[in-house]
């Protein structure tokens, strides 16, 4: 655990009350990198405070009140996911860069525009939530943010989250190289060695990931492999 004395406050008002509770500065981090965590392990102290920097606990019974729960694990959890963390502006920064790019990469991978069914780039994408004035919530999960950003895009964007099947045929020479790019992308649903030695494959993956797919294994094959879109 980390010691009082480095430890950062989340803070959240509820119920007219204040509930505090003594973290270790990491967790900034992993909120900022997407990561999930036990948050008893990054307490300081495994306490609600009323007011943490004077050592005032919590009561009980306004605990049970705002929380439904005495659990400390649940209310923490709690506390961090509605309440406020205090870091500095530059972290608040880093950490609304970083989350608008992993909404923004995430939509681009698995999204595709219905009228032509090919993905919208990045840019696009970016643009849209901008004149959309869409608002990155560092602290508010990930997939939370997400339904939130596609509900703004769709007055703006012909925009659909999409799977597609594709079948994949590589030389049974190539087959090593390109297997774990294959699985990365998506779930392979069967697979079958040819009396050529060739390897078929259909896999299930975000439609937005084909063409990138594609270009990756005709790269790795020096054009030998053959992609096709099944639905």
């Amino acid at each position: 655990m980390v010691s009082l004395d480095d430890a950062i406050t989340a803070k959240l008002e509820s119920h007219g009350e204040t509930f505090e509770i003594l973290l270790d500065p990491k967790v900034v981090d992993l909120i900022k990198q997407g990561k999930t965590f036990d948050i008893v392990d990054y307490m300081a102290v495994e306490e609600v405070f009323k007011n943490a920097s004077k050592g005032t606990k919590q009561a009980e019974d306004k605990l049970k009140e705002a929380f439904g729960t005495e659990d400390i694990a649940e209310i923490a959890g709690k506390i961090v996911e509605k309440g406020e963390i205090q870091i500095t502006a530059e972290q608040r920064k880093e950490m609304l860069e970083l989350k608008k790019q992993q909404i923004i990469t995430y939509i681009a991978a698995n999204a595709i525009n219905p009228q032509t069914h090919t993905p919208h780039p990045p840019l696009r994408i970016q643009m849209a939530l901008e004149e959309a004035k869409f608002h990155v919530d560092p602290f508010k999960p990930l997939d939370k943010e997400i339904d939130e950003a596609m509900k703004l895009l769709r007055p703006l964007l012909p925009i659909r989250f999409e799977k597609s099947r594709v079948a994949i045929k590589l030389a049974g020479s190539d087959y090593g190289r390109c297997f774990d790019d294959i699985i990365s992308y998506g779930i392979v649903e069967k697979e079958e060695w040819t009396a050529d030695g060739s390897w078929i494959g259909v896999m299930e993956i975000p439609a937005g990931l084909i063409n990138e797919l594609t270009e990756k294994l005709k790269h790795k094959t020096k054009g030998s492999a053959s992609v096709k879109l099944i639905n």
